[in-house]
């Protein structure tokens, strides 16, 4: 029956964060959400995680060398991994995190408040139509932010040794 709900939830929110209006307003809004909810959660839950699988990427700025992180929507690959997109609400330019990731591969992620070691391999183009369509069956319509963006969009691979995956299981 939850399952249920969080599909019906996500087919009908999804045409609404493909809007101008969405897209102008969540870059500086969702921050804001996500370090508030992150406190008083302690750090277990994610906005964007009460409706899709969320992580907090821990990766090493590509330029500063500094550590950064990042709330991201992710996507099980089916295969213990995971994906994610940087789609960075259709903007013109990619967004620094997969700068971080292609030059500094080996990263950590917070999935439901577990630390975790991984390693990003661009998903090559051979590969992107199928990635997609994962992407697209848990949030409909979400490769339209690639389309509107006029670029093509970073997509990455995340593996991890851990046993369980941290990518599999429920929200």
């Amino acid at each position: 029956m939850a399952n249920r709900l969080v599909t019906a939830l996500r087919r009908l929110l999804a045409p609404v964060t493909r809007t101008r209006t969405f897209r102008r307003i969540a870059p500086k809004a969702l921050p804001v959400a996500e370090r508030f909810l992150a406190r008083v959660s302690g750090g277990r839950l994610i906005v964007s995680g009460i409706l899709v699988p969320s992580l907090v990427l821990h990766t090493i700025g590509a330029k500063s060398g500094q550590p950064r992180e990042t709330q991201l929507m992710y996507t099980p690959d089916g295969r213990g991994g995971a994906i994610v997109a940087g789609t960075s609400f259709a903007r013109d330019a990619h967004p620094a995190w997969t700068a971080n990731l292609a030059a500094h591969p080996d990263a950590e992620v917070v999935v439901r408040g577990r630390r975790h070691r991984v390693h990003a391999e661009r998903i090559p183009a051979a590969e992107r139509d199928a990635a997609w369509a994962l992407i697209e069956a848990q949030w409909p319509g979400y490769r339209q932010y690639e389309r509107d963006s006029g670029r093509t969009v970073r997509l990455f691979r995340l593996t991890t040794d851990a046993a369980p995956s941290p990518f599999t299981g429920r929200l």
